[in-house]
């Protein structure tokens, strides 16, 4: 007697159902590992960022503490060019 063989190969199916399923689980991982990617990138460039603004805090705390001494105030109204009551101002030109 021989055997009639049915027109579906479930080994095939099943291989293609197999197939499908891990496609499909690798498009729903698609969006989340962008993201991530995307934040990993925003993070680095934010860490930059508080590197630069915590030496930019450092150097503004020392220029306080630096304007706090009693003889600050002088010498920065000097370097603006400033002079004291009574004192003749000197402009010297063309120096080397």
């Amino acid at each position: 007697m021989a055997r009639r063989r049915s027109g579906i190969r479930w080994d095939r199916l099943g291989r293609f159902a197999l197939l499908t399923t891990l496609v499909a689980i690798l498009l729903l991982y698609i969006s989340p590992a962008k993201h991530w990617l995307q934040q990993s990138r925003t993070a680095g460039a934010q860490q930059e960022e508080l590197q630069e603004l915590a030496e930019e805090n450092r150097q503004l705390r020392q220029r306080v503490r630096a304007l706090r001494d009693p003889g600050a105030l002088e010498r920065e109204a000097r370097r603006l060019g400033m002079v004291r009551q009574g004192e003749r101002a000197y402009v010297i030109e063309n120096l080397p």
